[in-house]
């Protein structure tokens, strides 16, 4: 439908000055966005007002920009960082010729999403405990003909996939319990938990996913998992007691760190 003309209270300029005095950082590429996705003026009012309330600007457009893709976010469910289009590209880097991929602890699933677009063809499988990550999953990863399992880690995994999986990527939470609360306002309170909290140290569930990764591997098969500068080390332990030959790689563009074990 056409849109009608824009009043001076909806101009791109008063826009941009309700972003600045919300403390928007980045008020006049979000004021973009917003001004193209609002089809009228009062849709665009709402979506202003939204932004400026703290939602995360992702779940008030509706998706997010991930290597390349527009990944559907709903509220309440963790936005994909672009920092994890690292892990993404260490993964294809490792296993370019994966048949078997497996997203867990997925979210909204952009991260198997991404995998699949790029290797092509896959068998593409991703899991995440929190229902409302599901719903947005089975969105983003119907087009490449991937099933979203809801549960816990790898119990939500067909019993088929054991020995199969070429890439199992998990963006697992990794920020320790006493920090969660230093995080910004639009993770601490628009985010599940679950997707943020991992544990006293933070690598809760990094260790139940290095402790399992294992027998869901295909020989020469590689666990990827994003953590902190600062856990890495330990991390590398945890995935070379599980039987994994360790190594972390860094991305000094993204500050982003990935522990990547390999299956002998």
């Amino acid at each position: 439908m056409p849109v009608p003309p824009r009043s001076p209270s909806h101009s791109p300029a008063s826009v941009v000055a309700a972003l600045r005095a919300a403390g928007c950082v980045f008020a006049e590429e979000e004021a973009e966005l917003l001004l193209a996705a609002a089809r009228t003026p009062d849709e665009l009012t709402s979506l202003v007002d939204r932004r400026a309330r703290g939602l995360p600007l992702e779940h008030v457009l509706g998706w997010a920009g991930f290597r390349g893709l527009r990944i559907a976010v709903e509220p309440g469910v963790f936005v994909p960082r672009r920092r994890t289009e690292f892990l993404v590209e260490q993964a294809l880097a490792q296993a370019p010729d994966a048949s078997v991929v497996v997203d867990l602890c997925c979210g909204s699933g952009a991260v198997g999403a991404a995998l699949a677009d790029a290797l092509g063809r896959v068998e593409l499988h991703a899991a995440d405990i929190d229902p409302a990550a599901v719903r947005c999953a089975r969105r983003n990863i119907a087009g490449y003909g991937g099933q979203v399992h809801e549960g816990d880690l790898f119990a939500a995994l067909p019993d088929g996939l054991r020995g199969r999986v070429g890439l199992l990527a998990a963006n697992v939470p990794y920020v320790p319990s006493g920090e969660v609360g230093r995080l910004p306002a639009e993770a601490r309170d628009h985010e599940p938990l679950t997707a943020l909290d991992g544990g006293a140290d933070g690598l809760d569930v990094l260790r139940r996913v290095a402790a399992g990764a294992a027998r869901w591997l295909a020989p020469g098969g590689c666990v990827l998992v994003e953590t902190s500068g600062r856990q890495a080390p330990e991390a590398v332990r945890i995935f070379a007691a599980a039987g994994l030959s360790a190594r972390v790689a860094v991305s000094e563009e993204w500050s982003a760190h990935v522990v990547i074990g390999t299956c002998a």
